[in-house]
């Protein structure tokens, strides 16, 4: 029992310990987490553009949130929303093409910190950790419903 609940802890505070060397890589970015990370996970994305929602589930933020986020960052022509072609209500989001290159900087200094975060850890060992993560999750979506 003792052993989950470490792990639990220890996960939280690795995902803390992440975002928080990343924010210290990227303070001279002058963009707070919340924004970074939009910008981010927008230059990550491959194909059509999220959703609002569907970015939102990405990040890990509620909707309303993230509304707020994306306002600023319209407000610095780094994001627009355009509507959905199937239902106009829905916005997707999408990268501005001056706030690209800013985005493709992020995702390199992103990776720079994967590289070392990672060293000296097998393929097969983070496969296997993904693979405990999914069953957790899907543990903890089951018990939502």
């Amino acid at each position: 029992m003792y052993e989950k609940h470490r792990f639990v802890m220890e996960l939280a505070h690795l995902s803390r310990a992440w975002r928080a060397e990343l924010d210290r890589r990227l303070v001279n970015t002058g963009l707070s987490q919340a924004r970074w990370m939009v910008l981010l996970h927008l230059i990550r994305n491959d194909g059509q553009p999220p959703t609002q929602r569907e970015l939102a589930d990405l990040i890990g933020i509620e909707s309303p949130t993230l509304a707020r986020t994306l306002d600023a960052l319209e407000g610095l022509n780094m994001v627009k929303r355009q509507p959905c072609e199937v239902d106009r209500r829905i916005k997707r989001v999408l990268l501005t093409d001056e706030a690209r290159e800013f985005a493709i900087e992020i995702e390199a200094i992103a990776k720079q910190l994967r590289n070392e975060a990672f060293n000296g850890i097998a393929d097969e060992d983070i496969e296997f950790c993904q693979h405990v993560f999914q069953r957790v999750l899907g543990n903890l979506t089951a018990a939502v419903r």
